[in-house]
């Protein structure tokens, strides 16, 4: 795959030139590189196809950066809840080929089988002679940090397994962290988005559970009967209307009318 790659490179670009974003003969090199990779059947689904040509032009950028094989970083370049991960195995062959330290090595702690159960990743430096240490790893802290108790944890199946993988990704973060480009571990992505407390969950929904059917329901219909009956008998009494009086005449004329009107003539 690299001979195939750097033939790709004679063909296209002039003598010199390194496919990325530096330049724009490097940027034309890496678009004609990125077509050839979405156009095989070889890659993961994420980067085949023209609408993920964008993903193989930043996984070539990636790959040139680490001096890997493109088609390695393509195959271990995962996408989880939106975020970019490795998988931990590519981290870990990635320190152990970069050829400034040895292979990593782990060194088991506290009691297996308890939450004491722990695993120490180290690694000699070679130009100095130096043993590195990373951050210690237990059972204890994937309960504490709730990786141990989420839904299809692997910390309960493969317990020494997760504890290595976590503890050379620490490792190698701490150590060596040019080689994750500020990436975590599909691992790591996993067990750290997302982590609701099961407390949180189940407490109200037993709340719910406890107080549901607990107050007597009153049919809609008596409210309203009820409702009538206070209304009738806070009506108030100046809200009845008073009978209409006789309008009285307003001028002397009128009354004298009114008066002729009511008693007859005079005699």
């Amino acid at each position: 795959m690299a001979n195939e790659i750097q033939n790709v490179a004679a063909v296209s670009a002039p003598m010199g030139v390194t496919a990325g974003f530096q330049s724009a003969e490097g940027f034309n090199l890496l678009q004609r590189m990125a077509t050839m990779f979405s156009s095989s059947t070889l890659v993961p689904t994420q980067f085949q196809g023209k609408q993920n040509f964008s993903n193989c032009a930043i996984a070539l950028n990636m790959a040139q950066r680490l001096g890997a094989d493109p088609l390695m970083v393509m195959q271990n370049l995962y996408v989880v809840h939106g975020t970019p991960s490795w998988s931990s195995k590519f981290m870990i062959a990635m320190f152990n080929q970069c050829g400034r330290y040895e292979s990593i090595h782990y060194e088991e702690t506290g009691e297996k089988g308890t939450d004491t159960q722990g695993v120490i990743a180290w690694a000699k430096e070679k130009s100095t002679g130096e043993i590195l240490k990373g951050p210690a790893v237990t059972i204890k802290i994937a309960k504490e940090e709730g990786w141990y108790a989420k839904n299809g944890s692997k910390w309960k199946t493969m317990p020494d397994q997760m504890l290595r993988y976590r503890a050379a990704a620490w490792f190698i973060r701490t150590t060596a962290p040019e080689l994750s480009m500020g990436l975590q571990t599909v691992d790591e992505v996993t067990d750290t988005i997302d982590v609701t407390p099961r407390n949180a969950v189940e407490k109200p929904i037993e709340e719910i559970r406890r107080n549901a059917n607990a107050e007597e329901l009153i049919p809609q219909m008596e409210e309203s009967q009820e409702a009538v009956q206070v209304m009738k008998v806070e009506t108030p009494k100046e809200a009845v209307a008073a009978p209409k009086k006789a309008t009285e005449p307003k001028t002397t004329q009128e009354k004298v009318e009114a008066q002729g009107t009511l008693e007859g003539p005079g005699f």
